[in-house]
């Protein structure tokens, strides 16, 4: 099982938000630092992105996604990250606590004095823009056809159409193309590019393949797998254009039509999200407006490059580490005080440290269960005595009291909790 079930900085997501968030909270001074990531390995969408153009603004090198993580997973490894892999957030409440489910662990909670969003994003969809047609085999986000080439070993078809031109889409027209694969076209509604400029020239220009904009799908064709699709002009207001429409045969059609900040968790805990970028509104240390919960990366708007996502994760992380530093320290100042044996409840229910000076300071309590011929009432550490008294008898229905005195201080001051226990004599 878990170490502990309290961290002073939990991280949701290993990507290049997460894992810098990691290793700035590390390097900050968090003594607790906790990655929760739902794949097998670290590293969120850097794993698949087997291309270059990484690192090239924080490295000054020009890296495939895998070997830019693996640069953040052993730093986080050689700073004493905790890691929880295959592990899926169910819940988080606006107090950071989280309810999570493993394999390994099954389900549990941990608590965090500070949390980092770093969820990332995910692509839109078939469903999100409506393309009418049957529901045939070969439509897929460019990400998910990503995987599976790069990950999987798997080609997604032959003959393909990529409707939109986000860097993954055109990523993946060059990509598709090293592997035999025949790109028709690339469609773009938008009168200009949606990706980089470089994507287009080195995977699109580079290898010959047409883009087409103000273009979008009309329809798809196909029962049990594509076999065509119907592209059509569009004028400004995206209206289609009459006589402008063409079937193209293919077998595949990949999607690259945007990205949407993950933020279910982050609406769970009470995060304000700006409905201009789907992601939370942060200050410039990149907390949300619930105290103690923070937010880095895509989660927060969709970046171009993910040296920014990195940078965006290191603000998250330090600001995390800051908040986790002045909450335990707070708490560190505050002995609580247990209700032991026969004890419902104690009131104070914390002593602050501060306070322990000449004064006086009176327990009050009630117990469960009536005992009568004589009770000790004892204050202790758990291993040492503090203080005691004796009465002739306690009830349910009347208040009783102990009281530190100065002489006792300094053995409370030491303890990390005191209990009260009332025993028969």
């Amino acid at each position: 099982m878990l170490k502990k079930d309290t961290y002073d900085v939990v991280i949701i997501g290993s990507g290049p938000g997460g894992l810098a968030a990691a290793v700035a909270a590390k390097k900050a001074g968090a003594e607790d630092v906790l990655v929760i990531e739902r794949d097998m390995e670290l590293g969120g969408i850097l794993l698949q992105c087997i291309h270059n153009g990484f690192g090239t603004e924080i490295f000054k090198e020009d890296l495939p996604g895998p070997s830019y993580a693996q640069r953040y997973i052993d730093e986080s490894i050689e700073l004493g990250v905790e890691t929880l892999l295959d592990t899926i957030v169910l819940e988080v409440t606006p107090g950071r606590k989280l309810f999570v489910s493993s394999k390994q662990h099954g389900f549990f909670e941990i608590n965090a004095r500070a949390l980092v969003l770093a969820m990332g994003c995910r692509e839109r969809t078939r469903a999100m823009i409506q393309i009418p047609g049957m529901r045939p085999a070969g439509v897929y986000t460019a990400g998910t056809a990503q995987r599976f080439v790069n990950i999987e070993g798997k080609m997604p078809g032959e003959k393909v159409v990529i409707l939109g031109s986000g860097d993954i889409g055109m990523i993946m027209a060059r990509r598709l193309t090293f592997e035999g694969a025949k790109v028709e076209r690339v469609l773009e509604i938008l009168p200009f590019l949606s990706g980089l400029n470089r994507n287009y020239v080195q995977c699109l220009q580079d290898f010959d393949i047409p883009l087409l904009f103000k273009h979008t799908v009309k329809f798809i064709h196909g029962k049990n797998r594509v076999e065509a699709v119907e592209t059509v002009a569009v004028d400004d207001k995206w209206n289609f254009i009459p006589g402008s429409e063409e079937i193209i045969p293919c077998d595949t059609l990949l999607l690259s039509v945007g990205l949407i900040p993950e933020n279910e968790l982050s609406r769970q805990a009470g995060v304000e999200l700006d409905p201009l970028t789907g992601g939370p509104y942060v200050d410039e240390s990149r907390q949300t407006n619930v105290p103690g919960i923070f937010a880095a990366g895509n989660v927060v708007h969709v970046y171009d490059l993910a040296d920014w996502v990195t940078l965006a994760g290191y603000e998250a992380g330090k600001g995390a580490a800051k908040f986790a530093m002045a909450l335990r320290a707070s708490e560190e100042a505050h002995i609580p005080v247990l209700a032991g044996n026969n004890v419902h409840h104690v009131v104070p229910q914390t002593i602050n440290k501060r306070s322990l000076e000449d004064e006086e300071i009176e327990l009050q309590f009630r117990v469960r269960t009536p005992v009568e011929d004589r009770v000790m009432i004892e204050v202790h550490d758990g291993k040492n005595q503090i203080a005691r008294k004796s009465a002739r008898y306690a009830r349910p229905g009347e208040m009783n009291t102990i009281t530190l005195k100065p002489k006792n201080f300094a053995d409370v001051e030491k303890a990390s909790s005191i209990t009260v226990d009332v025993n028969p004599r």
